[in-house]
């Protein structure tokens, strides 16, 4: 019965009727794993374990499988199917598609090579495909003109020499669910912001000095942060505009034209995303504030809210556990070793006491999907830091450890790379 999909499988009851020479119905499926045939019914029992689904590598059009929630536990127990090779809903098999609503039926035919997989009944609030989260990271510029990457396990590599103009207190951010860009910065010989920007590929390859489109601002001590699952914006900073500016970033690295935010205006702050639902949060800067505000996950800055912890500036910020953040360090004309967590809704901790060497103007990014890395910064005593500390999936920022690396302040950080 391979490409025939037989007419009535969902009844106007909502049940599933049998029809004539239709699906094969297979005996209930307990496991935690499951690999499946076209033109097959499956019952998934999850009450003890969730289950992940292998779908057909070789599947033809109009192949169809069903899912039912056998002991309604999906909403306990997900399940995740593994399009293993084929799209699933006009998404790469890199993409995660869990079902987790109880008494869920799933019924999906092949549509062919183009969009794969598709849904011919599931239930409204269903799950759709959701991109996996950023594995790696780089550290570009600073005061010196070379970018390290940073592996899915935390490790800083060595120095590469870097494409385009090196230069310090840039914008880092991840665009397109996987690249990453930089937006301007500071030239290390003169100290003037610059209207550059630089993408860097899913495999971290920068590419080279693009001149900003006419009605974007140069900046310099400029923050990025990536919003809405796929889009990036940087804010604030020094240079031609008020830095309460900010600008938006495509899907596809397209810098758009400025703006004006209603929030505090500031250089020297961070910014990360947190949450579910697409949003970011910027923090801390000059002149020594506290002041946080949400952008929402179209991009539009909100208002001030109340400052929480130490007022500084020349900080970084940090995901981590895929849904937080954490900033870290600065100056209040001192510097400082002092840490504050972000929930996932966006709420800023009191100080914690970092672990690790006080420091101004580092930089901080996720990795790994779950996880945070801090490098680089400047001391109390005009030296610069080469040390990197990690921080936990529950935002506990390590001791220093010693990187593989030019020491330097002000390097640029964005996470690239769905794959480990």
């Amino acid at each position: 019965m391979s490409g025939s999909v037989k007419s009535n499988v969902f009844g106007t009851s909502g049940t599933i009727t049998a029809a004539a020479g239709g699906l094969k119905w297979e005996a209930v499926v307990t496991a935690s794993t499951v690999t499946v045939e076209s033109n097959r019914g499956y019952f998934i029992n999850t009450t003890s374990n969730a289950c992940t689904i292998t779908l057909p590598a070789s599947p033809g059009v109009g192949d169809q499988i069903i899912f039912l929630d056998y002991a309604r536990t999906w909403d306990t127990n997900a399940i995740t199917i593994d399009s293993n090779g084929n799209d699933f809903q006009n998404q790469s098999d890199v993409y995660t598609v869990d079902y987790d609503t109880e008494g869920q039926g799933i019924n999906i035919v092949f549509s062919g090579a183009t969009n794969g997989w598709i849904p011919n009944s599931d239930v409204a609030n269903a799950l759709t495909p959701v991109a996996p989260p950023t594995q790696k990271a780089i550290f570009y510029g600073g005061s010196v003109a070379v970018s390290n990457l940073v592996n899915s396990n935390g490790v800083v590599a060595s120095d590469i020499d870097a494409v385009g103009s090196g230069r310090e207190g840039g914008a880092g951010a991840t665009y397109g669910g996987d690249k990453g860009i930089i937006f301007g910065g500071a030239l290390n010989s003169n100290d003037n912001a610059v209207g550059i920007t630089n993408l860097i590929n899913n495999s971290g390859v920068v590419g080279n000095d693009v001149s900003i489109a006419s009605g974007v601002r140069t900046a310099a001590d400029v923050a990025g942060s990536s919003y809405g699952g796929d889009k990036a914006i940087a804010y604030g900073g020094y240079g031609n505009g008020n830095n309460a500016m900010y600008n938006l970033i495509t899907n596809v690295g397209v810098v758009g034209a400025n703006a004006n935010g209603t929030p505090t205006g500031r250089n020297g702050t961070a910014g990360s995303k947190f949450g579910s639902t697409g949003q970011a949060i910027f923090a801390y800067g000059t002149a020594n504030i506290n002041i946080s505000f949400h952008v929402t996950n179209v991009g539009v800055p909100g208002s001030n809210r109340t400052g929480v912890g130490t007022a500084r500036k020349y900080i970084a910020c940090a995901s981590f556990g895929g849904d937080r953040c954490v900033f870290a360090f600065g100056s209040n004309d001192n510097a400082l070793a002092v840490s504050n967590k972000v929930s996932n809704t966006g709420v800023v901790a009191s100080d914690t006491g970092a672990v690790g060497t006080a420091r101004f103007t580092p930089a901080g990014v996720g990795y790994g999907g779950d996880k945070g890395i801090i490098f680089g910064g400047k001391f109390a005593n005009g030296n610069v830091g080469d040390q990197t500390n990690l921080v936990s999936n529950s935002g506990v920022v390590a001791a220093d450890i010693t990187a593989v690396g030019t020491a330097r302040r002000g390097p640029i950080a964005a996470g690239f790379s769905f794959s480990a």
